[in-house]
């Protein structure tokens, strides 16, 4: 489980079809490594990866056919970091699993006074959970949905001057694929209303009207 407030910036060296090295500055290396055991969870980029060898400024992981074949990672050279949360850690983002949901792509970037406004599409995998105000983490950073298209397949955020210049966001150039990740609590409502049961006291989304509502007490 990781919080979307990355940590540092690594560059991915592919080592053969399946393994990676991420290696990192001392500065960023100094945050990350002394922490680090085998076995321990990183995110790259926003996916969750295992990390199965330690170096002096960075690790090895090993990544799937999948994760290559629904993630940027096949492709991405200077990745965002953030070790998996730890019990009595700051909770400052959203709650992010490091499972990506699909690829997105990056439409433009523009500068106001207090921070960058930043634009993307989204798959319909990911739009679904796009909403206005809502989170989504992109490249494993938590952002907030500043505006989004009724479908969601468009949405814009808005970047802190400290986020953008400290992750990999400032790299973007128009049509850039990113890792898009949408907030987990929308997955587990989705399927409620899809799924729901009379027996289990949930009820299917065709069924919840506002009399229902109101019967119970959402007047």
């Amino acid at each position: 489980m990781f919080t979307g407030l990355v940590q540092g910036l690594g560059n991915l060296e592919r080592l053969g079809p399946d393994r990676l090295a991420i290696t990192c500055d001392l500065v960023t290396a100094g945050a990350i490594v002394p922490e680090l055991a085998l076995g321990d969870s990183v995110a790259v980029d926003g996916v969750c990866l295992t990390v199965e060898r330690i170096l002096a400024q960075g690790f090895e992981a090993t990544v799937s056919p999948e994760t290559l074949d629904r993630t940027t990672l096949g492709s991405a050279d200077r990745v965002n970091l953030e070790p998996s949360l730890r019990v009595g850690s700051k909770i400052g983002g959203h709650f992010v699993t490091g499972h990506i949901d699909g690829v997105g792509w990056f439409e433009s970037a523009i500068a106001t006074a207090t921070s960058w406004e930043l634009s993307f599409q989204a798959s319909d995998r990911v739009a679904r959970y796009i909403v206005p105000k809502g989170s989504i983490a992109i490249n494993g950073i938590s952002l907030t949905v500043a505006d989004c298209s009724d479908d969601g397949r468009w949405f814009a955020v808005a970047v802190i001057p400290h986020t953008y210049s400290h992750t990999n966001l400032q790299d973007l150039q128009p049509g850039a694929p990113v890792n898009l990740e949408g907030d987990i609590l929308g997955k587990y409502v989705e399927k409620m209303l899809r799924s729901g049961s009379a027996a289990s006291g949930l009820h299917r989304a065709e069924s919840i009207t506002p009399e229902f509502l109101a019967e119970h007490g959402y007047a």
